[in-house]
């Protein structure tokens, strides 16, 4: 999404503030926050069978400059937040793009730089926010993938209401996307990975309603339902629980979905429940998690394509989530503060899923194996710098075996 396109909400914003007096614009400029992201990516696929492209490896660095204002005074507050991003492509080339890091030319080729920006209006009430321009979500049912260089991002409205405490409304409408690797919008397709769905896989809008209800200081229950329009519709329950006291802490996390196809059903006939959960004891720095996900009805599970899905079992190459499927997830996390090394966190996890009906394969196992090593400076003029290394050992009856590995440097600059 281009500036062009977000400059009449940002235009907006500045004019109102600019025309009310100083003393009345002081909480739009005063509460002001302003920020640089410096990430650096570099990625190493490397596919261990199959006839096409052998391996994705590319390196580059991005630029993500972020500005929240705060908001004026009155009974209608009103604020804008814009976003500008540059990626920068360091190493790249035909026979080698495609990791998701930078634009891909219709030869293969990569442009050595490419951008995107965009703004959004905010007006407050009391304690209810409208949004519209450009956003980045991060509901159950629309997550906005930030796993690469620069984050994808959306174009629509929100509106979260938070009246009713301990109650949370959330309503929303979406009409374009710009993906993680691109710059310029496009409207809104279902993802089809392992050609799980047929047909021209473009939607309409998505239109989303949303509930979260705090019981206590401990549990959540949250409740979504959304629809791509003539793709699918789509229910959410979850629910989120955490109890802490001299033996450590538990965390419980269950989450349901409930897909039909919508409309003209473009994508085809979509009829899928999508139920996984995940359990985690933590205790002296250690952490172990067991997880288990299920997919039953007569697809796969549907998810707008380029976002991330909201099921316990989506890791760094797999989603688990293929018709049928049912998977397994064992992890285990290490804080080393606990060894005198602050900032320095371990992950390790491996994810096994059997039973999978995908269309053309005889049968149907996949599993992966992660690993994951980050620290962050924890002070002096480099504190929040963080450096990730990320590797995936992927194997399957139905895709294309691969060894995924990622270096991810990125450093916070407070300009505001």
């Amino acid at each position: 999404m281009n500036m062009t396109k977000h400059m009449p909400f940002f235009a907006v914003g500045v004019s109102l503030a600019s025309y009310l007096p100083c003393a009345s614009a002081e909480g739009f400029f005063a509460d002001s926050k302003a920020s640089m992201e410096l990430r650096n990516f570099y990625m190493n696929r490397d596919f261990r069978e199959g006839t096409a492209q052998s391996r994705r490896e590319e390196w580059a660095q991005g630029f993500i400059l972020r500005y929240e204002s705060g908001y004026t005074p009155g009974a209608v507050g009103v604020g804008v937040d814009a976003i500008g991003m540059l990626g920068v492509k360091l190493d790249s080339g035909r026979g080698r793009s495609g990791t998701g890091l930078l634009p891909v030319q219709d030869d293969g080729g990569v442009d050595d730089e490419f951008s995107k920006a965009g703004a959004t209006l905010k007006l407050k009430v009391s304690n209810s926010v409208l949004r519209v321009g450009t956003l980045l979500p991060k509901w159950p049912t629309l997550a906005a993938n930030n796993g690469r260089l620069l984050p994808q991002t959306f174009e629509g409205a929100q509106l979260q209401i938070g009246e009713f405490k301990p109650l949370q409304l959330v309503g929303a409408h979406i009409s374009d996307t710009v993906y993680r690797d691109q710059s310029g919008s496009e409207g809104l397709r279902l993802n089809n990975k392992n050609r799980r769905f047929s047909g021209t896989l473009d939607g309409g809008n998505f239109d989303m309603l949303g509930a979260t209800y705090r019981l206590g200081e401990a549990s959540d229950l949250t409740a979504q339902y959304a629809v791509l329009g003539d793709l699918y519709r789509q229910q959410f329950y979850g629910f989120t629980d955490r109890r802490e006291g001299n033996w450590g802490a538990f965390l419980s996390d269950a989450r349901l979905f409930v897909t039909d196809d919508e409309g003209a059903a473009r994508g085809g006939a979509i009829d899928n429940r999508a139920f996984s959960a995940m359990a985690t004891y933590k205790a002296a720095g250690h952490s172990f998690g067991l997880g288990y996900q299920r997919m039953s009805g007569d697809s796969a599970f549907p998810y707008v394509n380029g976002t991330d899905p909201f099921l316990v079992n989506f890791v760094q190459v797999g989603d688990f989530a293929e018709k049928d499927q049912r998977s397994w997830q064992v992890r285990y996390d290490y804080d080393l503060a606990r060894l005198g090394i602050p900032g320095l966190t371990f992950m390790t996890r491996y994810v096994k899923g059997s039973g999978a009906d995908v269309p053309g394969a005889a049968a149907g196992g996949e599993r992966e194996f992660d690993v994951e090593l980050q620290y962050v400076v924890q002070n002096g003029s480099l504190r929040g710098l963080a450096a990730r290394l990320r590797s995936a050992t992927y194997r399957s009856d139905f895709s294309r075996d691969a060894d995924d590995v990622r270096v991810i440097v990125s450093y916070p600059l407070s300009l505001l």
